[in-house]
């Protein structure tokens, strides 16, 4: 008995010394695994990057922009149904173990002896999964694993189940659906594959996204559909077998087809690439590329998409008016079709995907009254040419515009555009994209909120923004504010200016003698009539008597130049400038002179909603109350600039009316509403413009080439660019009764006879009009020629007896 006691109690000793060298190796291997561990405190502070979304004015997605593409979703917004399906494929025991599930590493043992390491099954818990994708890495070692485990315990013994299962299905990789769109977070994926909100997820789609995590590639919807929909049935049967939902439900969700549905978002969608770009590149200049693509910024723009689409849809109209009437140029390119299928050889044939209704096509046939075309196939969601082919033809109506036969224009496989004609279904009518281009710009002249933006005929062909990068000359279209510097020093609109030959001296260079567009001097002409037919002579005559250096400084007022050289030729539009601030300006006249700053961005969101950016900086007097009780009703205060008198904006206001009405803008007289605006054309016509505005409305286009040339010896800004913004116009004022413009305190409208600019007698109705006069100032009884002292010259005379008919 005392040997067998000896025995036990040196067993004892051997095992306690086993036990005692046991726990001193497993402490050293804790010390040495823990003590480079990353500090798991950081997930209390994490921020993931999350993308950046920019909406239109009336809350439409615009454009996303992220390097992740990710949503964050906080647990208590995750509908129990998609959090079920992420346990039931990954973690059943999480909400039940510490850290690491001793049930579910025993069954992964078990599984990879049998499998002789043929398939190895991962053992990782949700818990260390945050532990490998926040802290850890995805090295392949045992090391990592030891290291995972021990984070996963501390990470439990800190945060919540919710805070960890939060953590997990924001940053979980869910795949890439098309090449560059990484889905991260299952907010972002149940968008990207379903186009859904994870609220409106069905059962069978919560079962796909939680079976993408295991491998997101082997598990493609289109490149492995059979094993995608084999591994979204595995989880649904997890899920029957765990108890979330039933067998019956179960085996109905494996019945349904796999629809994934791929979400498009683009600019193109409402044809505002340019917009959307100049908005990115704003945000990039103010913020920063990591806050645009990380940040999860809230952008509101003012882009109003019904107005952007009628003013592409303008602007392009114009665009191909002009390039049409130039002929017809040829095929995009040729294809051999000898042994080819039609379709696919068409599919890989790049098309511009902003030009809608136009459609690229090829011709299989041409007869002496028609060619046979196949429309491009449109491809599927899984990126793969569609097997449906589309058949049309071109008519000796749909190639009116070369004044050419058919046979003479189109041949067998010939690549050209095409647009759909809409009153003879399965016809076709043949485009060309445009040489010639130019830009719009439409926003509103109380706020600089801008509504549309056309940069160009396609932002898929050029990025180049033509509407704030394109440094072009105004030519007339820059005149207004020499009369307005006029009208703010001592003029009137019935100044009487001499239009007759002028030539200046200019040092060290040949002197410079201009002359209006036609070559005609005219004679004495009151400064309303200058505007209104753009008089040339008499614009200079007037910069000259008021210097250069005050165009100079009005110039800048109104943004439309930085700095503008202080010489005569720059008084008829010889600088350059954009047409963005040029319509800026145009607006500043309309709202009565206050400064308005244009903006794409209404307000910019930080991730959690603070508003960290608003373009609107009047201020509210008494909108913080929490309530009413009896106080004033808020006010807004208004701290503009005033850059321009508001007597002088409204005088400049209504002689431009008197352009549209009996000048260079009369193509705008069939809008019947209230509308001013102004023409410009360059020397040669290299440059031809229109900027006109309704009381509430200001838009502006230039055309022209990017390579500056001649448009034609008698193209004008009348001829071609005014009837972009009366097309405009049309749409966008179809609805608005006709609204005045606004008439401001102290502005006196008196009669006056049109052709001299005096006060019409009291039997006199036709050729007078109600001109404004500010304060102390009217019509004059005689004539005072600006040049010509205080009386009227001889020469003076002469002219208005031959000029006018002996109306002066």
């Amino acid at each position: 008995m005392r040997i067998i006691l000896r025995f036990f109690g040196f067993l004892f000793s051997v095992g306690a010394i086993v036990v005692l060298i046991g726990a001193v190796i497993g402490a050293y291997a804790y010390w040495q695994f823990s003590k480079d561990l990353p500090d798991h405190a950081q997930l209390a502070n994490y921020e993931p990057p999350v993308m950046t979304r920019v909406h239109a004015g009336d809350g439409s997605l615009l454009a996303e922009y992220a390097r992740e593409r990710r949503l964050y979703i906080p647990i208590q917004a995750v509908p129990k149904q998609v959090i079920a399906a992420f346990l039931s494929a990954e973690d059943k025991n999480f909400y039940r173990h510490s850290g690491v599930d001793p049930e579910g590493l025993i069954r992964a043992v078990l599984t990879n002896f049998r499998s002789a390491g043929r398939r190895q099954q991962g053992a990782s818990t949700i818990t260390q999964q945050v532990a490998k994708n926040f802290l850890v890495g995805s090295e392949r070692s045992y090391e990592r694993k030891i290291r995972e485990a021990l984070i996963a315990f501390r990470i439990e013994a800190t945060y919540s189940k919710d805070r960890i299962l939060e953590l997990y299905l924001n940053e979980i990789f869910l795949g890439a659906l098309t090449p560059g769109r990484l889905s991260h977070g299952i907010a972002a994926a149940a968008l990207d594959y379903f186009n859904k909100s994870v609220h409106e997820l069905t059962l069978a789609e919560a079962a796909y996204l939680a079976a993408l995590p295991k491998a997101p590639n082997n598990y493609h919807p289109f490149r492995h559909r059979q094993a995608a929909i084999e591994r979204r049935n595995w989880v649904l049967d997890r899920m029957a077998d765990n108890g979330y939902v039933t067998r019956e439900e179960a085996e109905k969700a494996k019945k349904e087809p796999l629809n994934v549905s791929p979400r498009v978002v683009s600019p193109n969608t409402i044809a505002s690439g340019y917009f959307a770009e100049e908005v990115r590149r704003e945000i990039a200049e103010r913020y920063g590329e990591k806050k645009l693509y990380e940040g999860g910024l809230s952008v509101r723009t003012t882009l109003d998409p019904k107005m952007q689409a009628m003013a592409r849809k303008a602007l392009v109209d114009g665009l191909v008016r002009y390039d049409e009437a130039h002929g017809w140029r040829g095929a995009q390119q040729k294809l051999d079709l000898a042994g080819r299928e039609w379709g696919l050889a068409l599919a890989e044939v790049p098309a511009l995907g902003d030009v809608q209704p136009w459609r690229l096509a090829v011709v299989l046939e041409v007869s002496a009254s028609q060619a046979r075309i196949g429309l491009q196939p449109r491809r599927e969601s899984s990126g793969q040419v569609s097997p449906q082919r589309e058949l049309g033809v071109i008519t000796a109506d749909g190639v009116k515009w070369t004044r050419r036969p058919i046979a003479q224009v189109l041949s067998a496989g010939d690549v050209v555009y095409v647009e759909p004609m809409d009153d003879k279904p399965g016809q076709f009518r043949l485009r060309q994209i445009p040489e010639i281009s130019g830009a719009m710009v439409v926003l509103d002249p109380h706020t600089g909120r801008v509504y549309a933006m056309v940069g160009g005929f396609s932002f898929d062909q050029s990025e180049f923004n033509r509407a704030t990068q394109a440094m072009r000359q105004p030519g007339s279209s820059f005149k207004p504010f020499v009369y307005a510097a006029a009208l703010d020093n001592g003029y009137t609109p019935s100044s009487i200016i001499m239009d007759a030959p002028i030539t200046i001296d200019i040092p060290g260079q040949e002197p410079w003698t201009p002359s209006n567009y036609d070559g005609k001097p005219t004679g004495p002409r009151t400064l309303r009539q200058g505007i209104e037919q753009s008089k040339n002579l008499m614009t200079v005559r007037l910069a000259k008597d008021l210097g250069m250096p005050l165009i100079a400084e009005y110039a800048r007022r109104f943004g439309i130049y930085d700095d503008l050289l202080p010489v005569l030729p720059m008084s008829l539009g010889a600088g350059e400038t954009t047409v963005l601030r040029l319509t800026t300006a145009y607006a500043m006249l309309a709202n009565g002179g206050r400064r308005i700053k244009p903006t794409l961005i209404d307000r910019i969101q930080d991730r959690t909603g603070k508003t960290i950016y608003r373009h609107d900086e009047r201020l509210c007097i008494g909108c913080e109350a929490d309530k009413w009780t009896g106080q004033d009703e808020p006010r807004l205060v208004d701290k503009r600039e005033q850059v321009l008198d508001p007597l002088t904006a409204y005088q400049m206001v209504s002689i431009l009316e008197g352009a549209v009405q009996r000048g260079t803008g009369t193509a705008l007289k069939v809008l019947n509403k209230p509308f001013a605006g102004k023409t410009g054309t360059t020397n040669d016509a290299k440059d031809v413009w229109f900027i006109g505005f309704s009381p509430d409305l200001v838009a502006g286009v230039y055309l022209g080439y990017d390579k500056p040339q001649s448009l034609g010896g008698r193209a004008t800004g009348g001829q071609f660019s005014a009837p972009i913004v009366r097309d405009f116009m049309l749409m966008a004022l179809k609805d608005k009764p006709p609204t005045p413009f606004r008439v401001p305190p102290g502005i006196k409208l008196i009669r006056v006879v049109h052709s001299t600019g005096q006060r019409a007698g009291s039997g006199e109705g036709a050729g007078t009009i109600l001109e404004a006069f500010k304060p102390g100032t009217g019509p004059s009884d005689g004539y005072a020629v600006m040049g010509y002292g205080g009386g009227v010259s001889a020469e003076a005379e002469r002219a208005v007896g031959a000029g006018t008919g002996g109306l002066y």
